[in-house]
């Protein structure tokens, strides 16, 4: 079965190039032409990425993506003609998987929804090898690889893909320092640009999900990286 795709832009010329290319890939394709319709659209296909297009009239894309996480960790790609690192961080902050900006190179586009499918719904690979059939547990922390689920004593945490790359990665390694080229390379899978904020923002997001009660799970060891504690958790 196809993967669902749905591509929310309001410039209809956009929509119908993404859903040219994306169709040749394999994928079904479904629109939205503003925020609102995008909502109705989310929850009546049940899409299993989202494209979604920050400057959009009514509703824009972040309030969309805010309400998408509310309900589903699913892939969300912001598209938009907004370049400056504040507008990344802010879509990233709210929950984004990955960020394109407008113009943009067809073939640039297919290849992220790619990457993120792949990382999203391959997530389950070598289960086998992994603790407790299918689960990573660290003290309070118990990871569920196949539903893609962090619990922190027995209460649900959602995580987007990145997130749970990450989480993955530290709960099979805990008290082991890793760089941010490392952590970037395991939860985005791509090289690492000596620029880019996305580790920091997304360690930011994982410890206002994760610490409670005093307990720190994620600390930052200065000029190297950061770990996961076990000795906190």
């Amino acid at each position: 079965m196809a993967y669902k795709i749905l591509v929310a832009d309001d410039e209809a010329e956009i929509r119908d190039v993404l859903r040219l290319y994306l169709e040749k890939d394999g994928y079904e394709v479904v629109e939205a032409a503003d925020g609102m319709e995008a909502l109705e659209v989310c929850k009546r296909a049940k899409p299993d990425l989202v494209i979604l297009d920050i400057m959009m009239p009514g509703i824009d894309g972040y309030r969309v993506l805010r309400n998408v996480r509310e309900n589903s960790n699913i892939p969300v790609i912001m598209l938009s003609a907004k370049n400056s690192d504040s507008d990344k961080i802010l879509g990233l902050d709210l929950g984004a998987d990955d960020y394109i900006v407008k113009p943009f190179v067809p073939l640039e586009a297919v290849a992220r929804v790619n990457s993120n499918i792949r990382r999203f719904y391959t997530l389950g690979a070598g289960i086998g090898q992994s603790q407790n059939g299918g689960e990573l547990v660290v003290g309070a922390l118990r990871l569920d690889l196949e539903a893609c689920l962090l619990y922190r004593d027995n209460q649900p945490i959602e995580l987007t893909s990145v997130e749970f790359k990450i989480m993955k990665l530290f709960m099979e390694n805990p008290g082991k320092v890793f760089t941010k080229q490392q952590l970037f390379e395991q939860g985005w899978e791509e090289s690492y640009m000596l620029s880019d904020n996305n580790v920091m923002v997304c360690i930011s997001k994982l410890r206002t999900k994760l610490d409670h009660d005093g307990r720190e799970y994620i600390t930052t060891i200065r000029g190297l990286g950061y770990r996961l504690e076990k000795n906190n958790i």
